[in-house]
């Protein structure tokens, strides 16, 4: 069986990544174990694949159709520190990777790295530098910025102004029979 366990840690959780690059995920252990077994499982390909196993000697063993020209183990002499290199990415690299160590006959998983491959990283957002003047600057606390950031944040306000706007329509209807049951009443009255 597979358990994720507190025993190891595994960072970064995602990563984005171009084609033809290479990336490292590293998996941290609370204790010596006699290494370190690799795995990724496919969303694509529906499977969990066994990737690379290396031991306190530092012999890898390789899964079948595991290039070693792509995938790479290296461990410090604490035996508690290991990294994945992949090499050569590739948008079939795509996938959630697991490090793991085999306790008591169950493999225990870390926490996943998610890497997703892209022709072309995401450009970051530029940011129009004003001249600078005398005047002091006031800087926004992480709290205000946040609370600034979700005030305009579109995941609010358009569910807010789609509730609101169901919220009147439906009023209109209890509105119109009210005015109805009015009129009847005040005709009622006058034909007394």
């Amino acid at each position: 069986g597979f358990y994720t366990n507190l025993l190891l840690s595994q960072t970064p959780k995602h990563i984005l990544a171009q084609t033809n690059n290479k990336t490292e995920i590293l998996c941290e252990l609370k204790k010596e174990h006699a290494g370190v077994y690799w795995y990724r499982w496919s969303q694509e390909r529906q499977n969990f694949e066994f990737l690379v196993f290396l031991n306190l000697l530092g012999k890898a063993t390789y899964g079948v159709n595991i290039s070693q020209d792509k995938f790479s183990v290296h461990g410090v002499s604490s035996h508690t520190s290991y990294s994945l290199h992949i090499s050569h990415l590739h948008a079939s690299d795509n996938g959630t990777y697991y490090c793991s160590i085999s306790q008591s006959s169950q493999l225990l998983l870390g926490r996943g790295t998610w890497l997703s491959v892209v022709d072309v990283l995401p450009l970051p957002l530029k940011s129009t530098l004003e001249p600078r003047s005398k005047k002091p600057v006031r800087f926004i606390t992480k709290s205000k910025a946040a609370g600034k950031k979700g005030a305009c944040s579109p995941l609010i306000w358009v569910p807010l102004a789609a509730s609101i706007l169901v919220l009147l329509l439906s009023l209109i209807p209890t509105a119109y029979r009210l005015h109805r049951l009015r009129r009847r009443l005040w005709l009622r009255i006058h034909r007394q």
